[in-house]
C-alpha cells in the first residue's frame, strides 16, 4: 500500500489527523457504497419530541451499536466497506469492528452537536471518518469543562479524518445544514465496540 501522509491539526485537548487523499478513486467508492448499503430513515427523540433524522444511516459491525436511544443490530460489512475498513485500519493503525454510515443527500441533511463518547467505545476511542462525495465542513466546539476555541475543517472527497486520545472527552462536533448548493456525501465512521 502506498504511504498516505496526514496533517496533525494541532488542536489542544485533541489528537486529530487529516489524510486528504487517502483513497485514489473516491467516485467509484461512493457509487459502490451507496449501492451496497441498506440505507434507513430513522426517528430520534430529543427533549420529548420525535423527529426524522436529517440523513440516511446504515450500521455494519459484528456487534450491535446503541446511541441516542437507538439500537442497531449487528450486520455484516459489505465487500466494498470491508476493503475500506482494511485500508482505514492500516492508515489509522487501529482496529475497528463496526462502521456507522451516513448519507447526506444535500445541504439540508446534517448531524447535530455530539461526541462519539458512548460507554461501549471505551474512554479514549479511535474514530476514523471517511468522506466520499461532496465536501462538507465538520465543526468543533469545546465541551463545557474544556477551554478551547471553536474551529471547522472541510472534509474533501476521498479524505480520512482520524480522532483519538482525548478528542471525544473534550470536544463536540457537528455537520451543519448549508444553504449553498451541495451534492450528496457519504461519511463512514469506523469505531471499535468494546462490550
Amino acid at each position: 500500500m502506498p504511504l498516505v501522509s496526514g496533517r496533525d491539526l494541532g488542536i489542544a485537548g485533541a489528537d486529530i489527523t487529516l489524510f486528504e487523499n487517502a483513497f485514489s478513486d473516491p467516485e467509484h467508492l461512493f457509487r459502490a457504497v451507496e449501492a451496497e448499503a441498506d440505507w434507513q430513515s430513522e426517528n430520534i427523540t430529543l427533549f420529548g419530541r420525535t423527529h426524522a433524522m436529517p440523513r440516511l444511516i446504515c450500521w455494519m459491525g459484528d456487534k450491535p451499536y446503541r446511541y441516542s436511544g437507538l439500537t442497531h443490530p449487528a450486520a455484516s460489512f459489505t465487500p466494498v466497506v470491508r476493503e475500506l475498513a482494511e485500508k482505514v485500519t492500516q492508515i489509522a493503525k487501529a482496529d475497528f469492528n463496526g462502521v456507522l454510515l451516513n448519507l447526506y443527500r444535500d445541504g439540508r441533511d446534517s448531524m447535530g452537536w455530539h461526541a462519539d463518547d458512548e460507554a461501549s467505545l471505551g474512554s479514549r476511542p479511535v474514530i476514523a471518518s471517511v468522506s466520499l462525495g461532496a465536501t462538507r465542513r465538520m465543526r468543533f466546539k469545546p465541551k463545557k469543562h474544556f477551554d478551547g476555541e471553536p474551529f471547522g475543517i472541510d472534509l474533501p472527497d476521498g479524505s480520512l479524518l482520524v480522532m483519538r486520545g482525548e478528542t471525544q472527552a473534550n470536544w463536540l462536533h457537528a455537520v451543519s445544514k448549508t444553504a449553498r448548493p451541495v451534492g450528496p456525501r457519504i461519511n463512514l465512521t469506523f469505531r471499535k465496540i468494546q462490550e
